[in-house]
């Protein structure tokens, strides 16, 4: 009985067996052609960013009857305001509208105004003014700086933590890994030019976490399995160790997933790029925890000496010893 017990133990330990790290090379060969191709697109096509980065103002207004987007959009190209972004905020009643910055100088409310005489002209109904919002150019160029250094210190503090925690081969092969995902990540949205917003940095900002929590799981994974399976090698310890948690990750991920999907598909166009972006980030995420983070780490050469620790000798016991 206590054989057979053990027996199915290790199966249901062990009910995959993928040779990961036998693929690493071409997995290395489709990250670096995927990351000169995102890497090349935002030099040369750069962003499109949205108001919250160039400034402009936002107008939030309602209305009586359903309203259609391209009806809206047709009365504020009519009155000189071409380019604008125009979408449902909430119901078909709720119009969330963002506009660029104007060449003439004209205050916030003055442009409200326009815009308000040019929707209530063709409107079905009556129109109400809800909300304006003005974001200057200067404070749009601070908020891209300031986006920047979060991403830039939350990587120096991961690269700390992991460092700590494990040992800097794990530090470097996380972060490696993580600055993999946002250039991937933002390069989708250079590449379609896909509008980046705030909500889209705080999107990058979670792929981040959720990223590293993935890598951190199969990382204590591998330290474990180093200490207690003495004879295995490298690659079958870190291969047993990806495919022990690889249930655990399709699960974490999937899930999440569907409610990304659902948000993506039917939480209308002002979170879409929000959902987007983490959809495209826990995607690749899932891919660089094992074939950019670990493989990395087993580049750089590591060995059971490092994870394994040395027994340390108490001087009584060296004492009782002596003849």
């Amino acid at each position: 009985m206590t054989s057979k017990r053990n027996t199915n133990a290790k199966r249901t330990i062990n009910d995959f067996d993928i040779n990961f790290m036998g693929r690493r090379k071409l997995a290395a060969i489709l990250s670096g052609t995927a990351l000169v191709v995102a890497l090349l697109s935002i030099l040369i096509r750069g962003f499109d960013f949205g108001l919250d980065f160039t400034g402009g103002t936002v107008i939030e207004v309602g209305y009586q009857e359903p309203a259609e987007l391209s009806e809206v959009r047709q009365s504020l190209e009519s009155q000189g305001f071409p380019g604008a972004t125009i979408q449902y905020f909430g119901s078909n009643r709720d119009i969330l509208i963002r506009l660029m910055p104007q060449a003439e100088e004209e205050s916030s409310a003055e442009l409200s105004n326009r815009v308000f005489r040019a929707l209530s002209q063709d409107a079905k109904g009556e129109v109400e003014l809800r909300r304006v919002e003005y974001v200057g150019p200067q404070v749009g160029e601070e908020l891209r700086e300031q986006g920047g250094l979060a991403v830039l210190f939350s990587l120096i503090g991961i690269l700390i933590y992991v460092a700590l925690r494990f040992e800097w081969r794990f530090a470097v092969g996380a972060v490696a890994a993580l600055v993999h995902d946002v250039l991937f990540t933002v390069g989708v949205f250079s590449i379609f030019q896909i509008q980046f917003d705030l909500t889209v940095l705080a999107a990058v900002l979670a792929v981040i976490g959720y990223s590293l929590n993935d890598t951190i799981v199969i990382f204590d994974r591998i330290r474990e399995n180093f200490r207690r399976m003495r004879k295995g090698t490298v690659m079958e310890i870190t291969n047993n160790s990806i495919n022990q948690t690889l249930s655990r990750t399709i699960v974490t991920s999937g899930t999440t997933l569907l409610v990304l999907f659902a948000l993506y598909l039917f939480g209308g166009e002002a979170i879409s790029g929000f959902s987007l972006a983490l959809i495209v980030g826990i995607f690749v995420g899932t891919y660089s925890t094992i074939y950019v983070a670990t493989a990395i780490v087993i580049w750089l050469g590591l060995s059971k000496a490092d994870l394994i620790p040395v027994p340390v000798k108490k001087e009584g016991a060296e004492l009782n010893s002596m003849p």
